[in-house]
């Protein structure tokens, strides 16, 4: 019986850790091709194309600035050359960068949030999109958050604000590029058992508390979510938002 993904090929940005590492292990062992991207974890990147192959799939490490128009280019342009043209694009790479009241925030970290959150998924979404559109079929998955919800009023507003525009590009898209078989979603993670949030410990049980499921998430189930979205499963699904986060 043929895996779900057999035969495509997926780029996952910033998928040496966490849930980017979660997504492309487990869309490897759906049968998909898998280009790792890291913007300057080499070591770890390839320990997770080491694992990938260890299980019989197929990857490649590639390092990419993924708030870098030429960057991108070039990632897709090596991921094909590498593995062949790409039908999934995981926009996965994202992060605080830091906490702050909200009137002590600056333009220029204002800048480097929206680089980082919003603007890597737009980038990479333009990278891919002339190959899917000439194909007739690819899939993009963006990687929200829950912050898009409440605004995360705890020194990380830019952020929220970021990932609320992330989950409007992705209705957006979606329905401007249905027409050529492309479907486009989001996945909103809530609390996930992460570097992400290393540091952030002693927050956690009144977080979990507020937690219907009264658990920490973990970053596969995360990436099982995006599988199924990127999978002929779910082939009438686009423009839809995802959320992972223990009934949150």
């Amino acid at each position: 019986m043929a895996l779900p993904l057999a035969d495509r090929v997926a780029v996952v940005t910033g998928a040496s850790s966490g849930i980017g590492r979660a997504i492309a292990l487990h869309l490897a062992d759906q049968g998909a091709r898998v280009v790792v991207n890291h913007k300057d974890a080499p070591e770890a990147a390839e320990a997770v194309v080491a694992e990938i192959r260890r299980l019989g799939g197929d990857a490649a490490a590639i390092a990419a600035d993924v708030t870098q128009r030429e960057q991108v280019q070039a990632l897709v342009a090596r991921a094909e050359l590498a593995l062949g043209p790409v039908d999934v694009l995981v926009n996965n790479v994202g992060g605080l960068i830091e906490r702050r009241p909200f009137q002590d925030f600056d333009d220029a970290l204002w800048e480097r949030i929206m680089d980082l959150n919003l603007k890597s998924a737009f980038l990479g979404a333009q990278a891919v999109l002339p190959g899917m559109i000439a194909r007739k079929r690819g899939q993009i998955v963006n990687i929200s958050s829950i912050a898009a919800e409440t605004g995360a009023p705890d020194g990380s507003i830019p952020y929220a604000a970021a990932k609320a525009g992330l989950n409007a590009m992705t209705i957006g898209l979606a329905r401007e590029v249905a027409p050529h078989g492309i479907r486009v979603n989001a996945v909103s993670p809530g609390l996930i058992a992460t570097p992400f949030h290393a540091g952030n410990e002693r927050s956690f049980s009144q977080r979990i508390a507020a937690i219907p499921l009264g658990r920490i998430g973990e970053p596969e189930e995360v990436a099982r979510v995006v599988g199924y979205l990127v999978s002929d499963a779910a082939g009438f699904i686009t423009g839809q938002v995802w959320t992972v986060a223990g009934g949150r």
